[in-house]
């Protein structure tokens, strides 16, 4: 999913850092994580939420396991579809940095990212330069409150 796919230029043209503050930059960061899960899966979640606190993002995705995942976890292969997931995220990995370092404005220095079945959970946790670093916005990239929004 590298160069020009729909999603680079989605997030690319969709918004800027000048552009967004608070609930705004949550729910920009909320749809376009959407957007790349559904990109590569085939569905999003029913439900995600965005926090943004200092330098730390979260993205909490509720219900993201397609029809055959989960029917492989009735079947009692859980590990097998975790080790997948695993896989799917790493290769994700540069599609959702990517995206969100267009929309804060900000370079991610590390990523992180897990799944639960039971509840069906995944989790996206970005770690961001610290604001005012490498030409940066300042408070425009930091929202405290967090965002909940239907996908």
């Amino acid at each position: 999913m590298k160069g020009g796919s729909p999603l680079q230029r989605t997030a690319s043209q969709a918004v800027t850092e000048d552009h967004l503050a608070g609930g705004s930059l949550t729910a920009a960061i909320s749809n376009a994580m959407v957007r790349v899960l559904h990109e590569y899966t085939g569905r999003g979640p029913t439900r995600v939420r965005t926090s943004i606190r200092d330098d730390i993002v979260t993205v909490l995705m509720h219900e993201t396991l397609i029809k055959a995942e989960q029917k492989l976890i009735e079947d009692g292969k859980v590990d097998m579809v975790l080790e997948m997931r695993r896989c799917i995220q790493r290769t994700m990995r540069d599609d959702l940095v990517r995206t969100l370092e267009e929309i804060t404005g900000r370079r991610v220095l590390a990523f992180m990212s897990d799944n639960h079945v039971a509840p069906d959970l995944a989790i996206e946790v970005f770690v961001l330069e610290p604001a005012g670093q490498n030409g940066s916005a300042g408070e425009g990239a930091r929202a405290d409150a967090p965002s909940d929004h239907p996908a």
